[in-house]
């Protein structure tokens, strides 16, 4: 992680952006599950490296972590005026590190370091004034976690593009969260290409919402489609919903 023009700020807000990162940071991993206790971390001002362990929550870090964090600098910088919003630059990257005498040491950390600096970051960020975050996966997370489908992320919520600094090139993945709100509620996740979700959008003023499609007792034999009004209950929800964990069930009174 790294704060967007950070040397241009005076010395107390140089201060305050010291003391309010690793809190935002905390508090997104917290609301993703996540112990940052657990992480190693390298501190550089406005800068952060975290090394944490391969426990098998890698696709929580790409997605919760960065919705929770997204989340926490809206409200962070809800407060502020706009010369005093803390807009950051986001990596992650995966591979072998060592911990050395003055930091971490090893090919993943250079590569991350390079992608952090990397052109298409700091243009995402110019080119989204509104966004609070921009984030470049690796190839490799991009596809063991996006690619595998083990987030709510789609492959097309990236752009993919090419990274040269210094002695480093590599292919990496542009995502800009704007804001946090899960990928499926805006793709409809599970509906066909190209096919509007029942429950995408609400109904308009006037506008019947459709219906699922009637079932026949010769499909569902020792089901009925008699519609019953009191025995079925509405709860709408509006934005992300944390569920894990939670169990669902679907049925009939009437059996």
């Amino acid at each position: 992680m790294d704060a967007q023009g950070y040397g241009g700020n005076n010395d107390r807000r140089q201060s305050e952006i010291q003391h309010d990162l690793p809190r935002l940071l905390d508090r997104a991993a917290r609301g993703a599950g996540l112990d940052r206790e657990q992480w190693q971390l390298q501190l550089k001002g406005d800068e952060q490296l975290a090394v944490r362990p391969v426990d098998g929550k890698e696709p929580r870090l790409v997605d919760d972590y960065v919705r929770h964090l997204v989340a926490e600098l809206r409200k962070y910088n809800a407060q502020r005026v706009p010369e005093a919003r803390l807009r950051l630059r986001a990596v992650i990257h995966q591979g072998l590190v060592e911990l050395a005498d003055n930091g971490f040491a090893g090919t993943a950390v250079v590569a991350t370091a390079r992608l952090l600096n990397a052109d298409p970051l700091y243009d995402a960020l110019a080119a989204n004034p509104g966004a609070d975050l921009v984030l470049l996966l690796s190839d490799d997370v991009f596809r063991s976690t996006v690619i595998g489908s083990h987030t709510t992320l789609a492959p097309e919520d990236f752009t993919r593009v090419n990274v040269r600094v210094k002695e480093y090139e590599a292919t990496a993945w542009l995502w800009v969260p704007t804001a946090g709100a899960p990928a499926a509620a805006t793709r409809g996740l599970g509906a066909a290409e190209g096919e509007r979700p029942v429950d995408s959008f609400p109904a308009g003023p006037g506008e019947a919402r459709p219906g699922p499609a009637a079932v026949s007792a010769a499909d569902r034999p020792g089901i009925s489609n008699e519609y019953r009004a009191e025995q079925i209950a509405v709860t709408n929800v509006v934005g992300p919903v944390d569920a894990r964990g939670a169990v669902f069930g679907f049925g009939s009174a009437g059996g």
